[in-house]
């Protein structure tokens, strides 16, 4: 029978093949006694599957550090192998057997759930979403009790394998690199989830949050994953299946034919030059961004050097960082931005200073974590200003709403650079101070940025979530979430037209700057400035050198004065026509 599940879009791109399920095996535990003369051979059988899961987490360490791993997956590594090594997991189990003569699994699941209540009641956030963690050690535990490999089986050649799971962990998703994964869809996670971001790291598509695909699927079911739209469809007819195909083979030969633009000129029709910069994570990104032919980096998110591990980076481990981004890029620009951990972005390392907020998207986060951390803060500052001596580094500085804020920072920037001078470091004593505009108070103020800034960044996703108090990693109000909406497009465009009239640099780094639907509205706007994902830079490429920004600006004026969306909706479709 024939079925479609939408789900949230992640990772773009059309997978046609077989479904592998990944089970929840705390599900099928059931609850058995035993002889008294079988505890022994019991106790025996679980020691034998928690050593099987100790070799097979050596493997996946191994595995994780192959070049082209992501290297936080190893730390994910790490933590799995310390709660298995954990008595609680590993011995306690053994004497439930001994006194309830019960099989070995229903005495992991019965432990588990003891240990998940007692996460529960922890007050720290980061602490207390390890409970999923021991859930995923116990799953592969139980999984080598019942026989059941963890491993992903190879398929045929020609067949792509789809993985269909209520969620993945990090650690599962290392065997990727190695399989021949055509796509994957998940019950769980959101735009921002590991399994999100392993996707897109990969560039093969993958659809999250569908709820109801791991029960309704059945293994080798044949499915299709529309990871640009979002949907799932499974057993599809002839037809379907037919067309599915040729929009593939359409997509892989568009794909095919843009890498043609790597070395074309950024520039519309009239001349006018278009910056192209890249979004990355970590330092091992820069291949991705040089396989593009990116002008630099526009967006260096460095809290993921502070995510999934036990400790803070030193200053030196954050200086190498740094310099190896600076160098790779060979005097292109690279813009790192400082710290933005809080909200939806937790860090283990700093599991100690955080706090539990009541709201955390409207909480201590971002500049303002680091201006109530000023040894954390300086830190990061004296790794990025030794790292500038290697390569033109921009500071960007996340979540700027007051001029206080803005003299608070670049006073501790002042005390990061006297402190280097103290120790003879050397650095760029003219980089450049930019902020993020990504909150209302600040788009509609920017006296006080234009002034006192080098340069502007426009954090689209966090500007459209607070403009229309929408939590977007909420799927209750995920539709409501609207770039197009006329509020929103005002406060780019005056953010943009405030930083020409000023002589003040402005890009825009959020999702928006990669839609290629947007881009010519953008260009209509003045802006001159996109950063995004790397996969999507020659996308947007095409858009540039097919515009003519003069008649764009006309257009897009007229176009910013409406009020009535579905009318404005109509316009930008037309831009692209």
């Amino acid at each position: 029978m024939s079925f479609t599940l939408h789900g949230l879009a992640v990772s773009s791109g059309i997978a046609i093949g077989r479904a592998h399920l990944v089970s929840h095996a705390t599900l099928e535990v059931a609850h058995y006694k035993v002889r008294e003369k079988a505890v022994p051979t019991e106790i025996e059988r679980f020691e034998t599957a928690v050593a099987t899961v100790r070799t097979e987490l050596e493997a996946l360490r191994g595995e994780a550090s192959l070049p082209g791993s992501p290297s936080e997956l190893a730390a994910f590594v790490d933590i799995h192998a310390m709660i298995l090594d954990d008595p609680l997991l590993s011995e306690l189990p053994k004497d439930l057997i001994r006194e309830r003569r019960c099989n070995a699994e229903w005495a992991l699941v019965q432990q588990m759930e003891l240990l998940v209540e007692q996460f529960e009641e922890i007050e720290d956030s980061y602490l207390r979403e390890r409970k999923h963690d021991v859930v995923q050690v116990v799953e592969r535990v139980l999984k080598a009790l019942m026989g059941k490999a963890r491993k992903v089986a190879k398929r045929g050649k020609d067949e792509d394998l789809i993985v269909v799971a209520h969620d993945l962990s990090p650690a599962d998703t290392i065997q990727f690199k190695t399989l021949k994964i055509g796509g994957f869809v998940t019950d769980l996670g959101g735009a921002t989830s590991h399994t999100a971001i392993v996707a897109r790291s990969l560039a093969i598509p993958a659809v999250v949050g569908l709820h109801h695909a791991r029960p309704l699927v059945r293994e080798d079911d044949l499915v299709i994953v529309d990871g640009t739209r979002g949907v799932l469809i499974v057993e599809p007819d002839p037809r379907v299946l037919e067309e599915y195909r040729l929009r593939k083979s359409e997509l892989e030969l568009e794909r095919s034919k843009l890498k043609r633009l790597k070395t074309a000129r950024s520039a519309t029709l009239d001349g006018e030059e278009v910056a192209l910069y890249a979004n990355i994570e970590l330092p091992q990104d820069i291949e991705q961004v040089k396989e593009v032919g990116a002008d630099g980096i526009g967006l260096f998110r460095t809290e993921f050097l502070f995510m999934n591990r036990a400790d803070l980076p030193d200053e030196n481990e954050q200086y190498e960082a740094y310099k190896a981004v600076a160098k790779a890029m060979a005097g292109r620009p690279v813009t790192i931005r400082t710290l933005d951990i809080g909200g939806d972005k937790n860090a283990g390392a700093l599991a100690g200073t955080e706090r539990q907020a009541p709201n955390p998207a409207l909480g201590l986060r971002a500049i303002r974590y680091c201006l109530a951390e000023p040894q954390i803060f300086l830190t990061q500052l004296r790794a990025i200003l030794r790292a500038s001596h290697y390569g033109k580094i921009r500071l960007l500085i996340p979540m700027l709403a007051h001029a206080s804020e803005i003299e608070q920072t670049l006073a501790m920037i002042e005390q990061a650079k006297a402190q280097l001078r103290e120790t003879r470091h050397k650095f760029d004593e003219n980089i450049k101070i930019g902020g993020m505009i990504e909150i209302p108070a600040a788009a509609l103020a920017l006296g006080p940025f234009v002034k006192r800034l080098q340069f502007l960044s426009l954090g689209t996703n966090d500007l459209i979530q607070y403009t229309l108090a929408i939590d977007r990693t909420d799927e209750a109000v995920a539709h409501l979430y609207d770039p197009l909406h006329p509020a929103i497009l005002r406060l780019i465009s005056q953010t943009i037209a405030a930083g020409a009239r000023m002589d003040v640099p402005v890009a825009v780094c959020g999702e928006m700057a990669g839609d290629p639907t947007l881009t010519r509205l953008l260009i209509g706007m003045g802006l001159r400035q996109f950063s995004m994902h790397p996969s999507l830079i020659l996308e947007v490429k095409q858009q540039v050198v097919m515009a003519d920004a003069e008649q764009l600006t006309t257009k897009v004026g007229r176009l910013l004065r409406l009020d009535e969306p579905d009318k404005l909706r109509e316009q930008v479709e037309r831009l692209n026509a």
